[in-house]
């Protein structure tokens, strides 16, 4: 047995050390990911829930008070939280690590935090793979919480199976932005903190907004700090509707058109390219497009 069919057969079996290291080699582009990755059988019905919405929603408290509600009833639970990175380091906080501090210990839940790397659309240019890996070990839901930057959120659309869009009272006086952006692309749309004042009057003008959608989506109200509205929320996903089949051809294309974008850009690194252009910047003749043509040899 070869090295990655033995990382591949861990993987089945769940185990949680060789996932993090499996789930490393395929992020960074390690020798043997891409046969790791063509070695996988993923199971393709298990749920990838996608949560995203405007910063400062509650998405990740969301997402703590669904895992209590999964690990309470004995599921297996894989969270993908997406952080935002540092436009000057290439860092990331990586905040959601603390945030979800309580279930690190739960042998039933895997939670990793990954960071952009650049991409503007709030997901990591890896996580589509990253997550076939989670579908290939056994877990009965994987979650995946987006950085929170707004309109440029849409990507989640073409991983999820679910997307859910949390939105809070004070979301109102945006409420035409939002429609132009997120209002496309919910399955769910979820107000948050809906023990604040304008919480009814925003909740009622979403479903209006809502119901002009050509299928009926539903608006629901958490308080999900306090555990409020958890339980109609995990109804919900529970009786998900089946994907349609033009929705499932729409996603493994997104899917495809990002892994081919991501084979043929692999080589390209922001920061080697930040120290080219460092070098050449303040030059009286700098031209940006003649200094791309030269960085890329075309």
């Amino acid at each position: 047995m070869n090295i990655s069919q033995a990382i591949i057969e861990e993987v089945r079996q769940g185990k949680f050390n060789t996932l993090a290291r499996t789930l490393s080699i395929v992020e960074n582009g390690f020798k043997d990911h891409e046969a790791i990755l063509k070695s996988l059988v993923i199971d393709k019905s298990i749920p990838v829930i996608g949560i995203t919405g405007p910063p400062g929603a509650g998405k990740s408290t969301l997402v703590n008070a669904l895992i209590d509600k999964l690990s309470d009833k004995g599921k297996r639970i894989a969270v993908i939280a997406v952080d935002p990175t540092s436009p000057f380091n290439m860092g990331s906080l990586l905040g959601d690590r603390i945030r979800m501090s309580a279930h690190f210990n739960k042998s039933n839940v895997f939670i990793r935090s990954i960071a952009t790397r650049g991409s503007v659309g709030g997901l990591s240019a890896k996580i589509i793979e990253m997550t076939d890996v989670l579908r290939a070990s056994g877990f009965d839901y994987i979650i995946v919480e987006t950085v929170g930057v707004g309109q440029s959120e849409l990507e989640i659309a073409g991983l999820a199976d679910l997307t859910l869009v949390v939105l809070v009272p004070e979301a109102g006086d945006e409420i035409q932005h939002i429609k132009s952006g997120l209002m496309e692309i919910g399955d769910v749309f979820i107000v948050n903190k809906a023990d604040r004042d304008g919480a009814d009057v925003f909740f009622n003008n979403l479903k209006k907004m809502v119901f002009q959608r050509p299928q009926m989506i539903p608006v629901l109200k958490t308080i999900a700090d306090k555990n409020i509205g958890i339980d109609e929320l995990m109804a919900w996903i529970d009786q998900r509707p089946t994907v349609e089949n033009s929705r499932k051809l729409y996603l493994y294309t997104e899917k495809a058109y990002k892994l081919i974008q991501n084979s043929r850009m692999k080589n390209l690194e922001k920061r080697e390219l930040q120290q080219a252009l460092s070098a050449v910047v303040k030059q009286r003749d700098f031209n940006l497009y003649r200094f791309i043509a030269s960085y890329l040899k075309v």
